[in-house]
C-alpha cells in the first residue's frame, strides 16, 4: 500500500509502466464534475471509475483482494477510510476468487486502518488486502483499475 498527495504522484511513475498515464488522466479529469461513467483509458489494461456511493461504518467494510489488477483510489468529495491487511495474513475467504470480476472477499478483520483526504491517493497491489469506503455519508471518489503486465 501506498499512500500519498496528488502533487507527488509522479514520485511513483516507475513503478508501473502505466502509473504515468494513470494519473496524467486523473491531471486533466474534472474531479468534481465528471459523469460518474467508468472510462477505458488503455483498452482493459487501464481503467477509471468516477463513482458516487455511501460510506458505511468500519465494521461493515469487507476486505477485497484483486490478482488482476492494482487499484489507485481517489477520495474525491470527502475523506474516506480504508482497512488494510497484508494478503499473507488473510485466512477466512467468503466466496473464493471470481476470476470474472476479479476480486475475492473475507472475514478477516483490517489490521490497520488509514483515513485519506481530497487530494490525496492510495495504491493496492495485489499483496493488499483493503477495506474501501469507510466513513458516514455519501462520497464520490475515483477508482483506476492498473492491469499487472
Amino acid at each position: 500500500m501506498i499512500i500519498d498527495n496528488l502533487a507527488n504522484a509522479a514520485n511513483y511513475f516507475d513503478l508501473h509502466p502505466l502509473f504515468e498515464k494513470a494519473f496524467d488522466y486523473i491531471n486533466k479529469l474534472d474531479l468534481q464534475g465528471a459523469e460518474p461513467v467508468t472510462t477505458e483509458i488503455d483498452g482493459n489494461l487501464l481503467k477509471a471509475s468516477v463513482i458516487e456511493t455511501k460510506l458505511k461504518p468500519e465494521a461493515e467494510a469487507r476486505l477485497e483482494i484483486h490478482r488482476k489488477y492494482i487499484d489507485i483510489q481517489i477520495p474525491v468529495s470527502c475523506a474516506e477510510s480504508y482497512g488494510w491487511r497484508s494478503l499473507a495474513t488473510l485466512n477466512d475467504s467468503e466466496t473464493g476468487y471470481n476470476e470474472a470480476n476479479d476480486i475475492e472477499f473475507f472475514r478477516d478483520r483490517p489490521s490497520t486502518v488509514v483515513t485519506l483526504q481530497p487530494g490525496e491517493f492510495v495504491i493496492f497491489t495485489p499483496e493488499d488486502g483493503h477495506a474501501p469506503l469507510i466513513g458516514e455519508g455519501a462520497i464520490r471518489k475515483i477508482i483506476l483499475k492498473v492491469a499487472l503486465l
